[in-house]
């Protein structure tokens, strides 16, 4: 299967402002997941899936038996069957937000290495077989610390991965779709602060442009240039992830999951749901739950 790079999703995680990072470990017997991009930085380790397609950016290749890749924010990326004959595959998914870590302490003399790799993985990272096999088992046991334990094992792996040699760079420099991983804009941030804060709400473009004191027209534009998204369709986003979760964590019903998340009607909030995750939010609760041989945990 060769994916149809005009047709890329935009994956909503259900990773919240709350939470450090999200790590999802399973076993499947293929890939089914299409090329995607989103906000979040994540690590995958795959086991056992020789001759499956990777696909990051521009870059495509066949990948062994083992595979451990960091991709960047918004840098689409995707795994597919191609010629794996696996029934057994091993995957896990690690994905942070890029803020977990901000542009100031990153400057720090003792995070330089972690700095100059996220900025790397804007492009794709793929480590070296040596890299992988050593970090392996402290990937696939991460899910068994809690806490703040698990929070500084993920920095301690991302600090060896950092450190670690022959790591290879996949996507060209050229390609179009590579961003700094930070906005770099205080009002940015703090737009996006009070978004997250207020998601259950009425949150209004003109009360945001407000905030960060700019007009609604020139807040609008500036918004969609630093973050390559308009403003209402970046809030959606935040309330189906606050959505996403809830279906996961928690057995509300689906109407009172659409109140909380700041959706005024259910048709509205089926409607938008299944135009971003295709499928209805019943389907991804059913679909979720069938899914028995994987686990998710948030920290």
């Amino acid at each position: 299967m060769i994916p149809n790079r005009d047709t890329i999703m935009r994956e909503i995680t259900p990773l919240t402002q709350s939470d450090c990072f999200t790590l999802f470990s399973r076993v499947k017997s293929d890939f089914d997941f299409p090329l995607h991009i989103h906000e979040e930085f994540e690590l995958n380790f795959i086991q056992n899936a020789k001759g499956a397609r990777r696909v990051i950016g521009d870059h495509m290749d066949l990948i062994d038996e083992w595979e451990l890749v960091l991709v960047g924010s918004n840098l689409q990326h995707g795994w597919f069957t191609h010629h794996c004959t696996s029934k057994e595959i091993k995957e896990v998914t690690i994905q942070f937000h890029k803020d977990l870590l901000d542009e100031k302490m990153l400057r720090r003399n003792q995070l330089s290495f972690i700095r100059v790799m996220l900025e790397k993985s804007a492009r794709g990272i793929l480590f070296s077989a040596e890299t992988t096999h050593q970090l392996a088992p402290r990937i696939l046991n991460l899910n068994k610390k809690h806490g703040f334990d698990s929070v500084l094992e993920l920095f301690s792996i991302l600090h060896d991965l950092s450190t670690s040699r022959n790591m290879r760079i996949l996507t060209d420099a050229s390609f179009n779709n590579i961003e700094h991983f930070t906005y770099n804009s205080r009002r940015i941030e703090k737009a996006l602060e009070f978004m997250n804060t207020n998601f259950d709400k009425a949150v209004s473009l003109a009360d945001t442009a407000r905030l960060v004191n700019m007009s609604e027209v020139a807040f609008s534009r500036f918004f969609k240039t630093r973050t390559g998204i308009n403003f209402i369709d970046s809030l959606i986003e935040i309330r189906l992830g606050h959505a996403t979760r809830m279906l996961i964590d928690t057995t509300q019903s689906i109407g009172e999951i659409a109140y909380r998340c700041g959706f005024n009607n259910m048709s509205n909030f089926n409607r938008v749901f299944k135009k971003k995750k295709q499928c209805t939010p019943k389907e991804f609760r059913e679909n979720y739950n069938a899914a028995g041989a994987g686990t998710r945990v948030f920290i």
